[in-house]
């Protein structure tokens, strides 16, 4: 068999990820190593068998892993095409030095929608301009990751384990309305979830479920959403795709043509094209 070896790595412009890293391996195995940040993996496919404080653990299918920093461990594939992963390495702001015992205790963790969650961080963090969705998926796998380290069972409820203050109730909405109108004020120039935070006095993913509890969307899909909106009425007023993308807080035109399809059903160029 050849020895494959094909990587990708980048470092977004989002708080706490350090790098994002993709590689698919057929006969490469990692020597034992540290990093100083957090080792967030998932296996696309084939399996990985790796050893962290002299005990061996694997990823089979669904298994979200997690490599706490300062830690050594390696890495080989376990089946004879190797294997393809995705992974994160996040610093030390999301998630803290407190967590690296539990992590060496369980560092993999079978949970569906923390598997599914970080699927859809990696696509986000792959398309620029879509950092505010990769910054509020990000906090929430940080949420749900710190459930799995440290659960509190005075306060678990029955799913996923975070009975957090006003989830969604009404006691949120004043902090939602709050959100919403800072998103709109800031809709071209954008907002970070971290400065939008510390303007509402809020915590991030506490800020993300009241949001999301009050208007029933993620703070992100409502910034796109306006943004479409507005770039609906620029299109119809004669702009092209180009200038409609930069006018309304678009990385680029792809990046206004892939939100505007999947919100109108049409690019830009076919709508603007339409019956007047």
């Amino acid at each position: 068999m050849v020895d494959r070896r094909e990587v990708s790595a980048w470092r977004p412009s989002v708080p706490g990820v350090v790098e994002v890293f993709h590689a698919h391996f057929t006969e490469y195995a990692y020597p034992m190593h540290v990093h100083d940040a957090w080792t967030l993996l998932i296996v696309d496919a084939g399996a990985v068998r790796y050893d962290l404080d002299r005990h061996e653990h694997g990823t089979p299918d669904g298994t979200v892993s997690l490599l706490p920093p300062h830690v050594p461990h390696n890495g080989s594939p376990i089946t004879a095409d190797g294997f393809r992963k995705r992974v994160l390495y996040l610093d030390l702001s999301r998630l803290d030095e407190t967590y690296i015992g539990p992590a060496v205790d369980t560092p993999d963790f079978v949970d569906p929608v923390l598997r599914r969650r970080v699927g859809q961080l990696h696509t986000a963090l792959a398309r620029p301009g879509d950092e505010l969705e990769a910054e509020s998926r990000l906090t929430l796998i940080g949420e749900r990751l710190r459930g799995h380290l440290r659960p509190a069972p005075a306060t678990r409820a029955g799913s996923g384990g975070h009975a957090s203050a006003g989830s969604g109730g009404h006691a949120d909405h004043p902090l939602a309305r709050r959100l919403r109108e800072l998103l709109d004020e800031r809709l071209l120039q954008g907002v970070t979830l971290q400065e939008a935070a510390g303007l509402v006095h809020a915590h991030p993913a506490h800020l993300v479920r009241a949001f999301s509890g009050a208007y029933g969307i993620p703070p992100h899909q409502y910034v796109m959403s306006r943004r479409v909106e507005r770039a609906r009425r620029l299109l119809l007023e004669g702009g092209t795709p180009g200038e409609v993308a930069a006018a309304t807080g678009f990385y680029d035109q792809s990046h206004l043509t892939r939100h505007f399809k999947r919100l109108v059903g049409v690019a830009p160029g076919r709508y603007r094209a339409g019956p007047r």
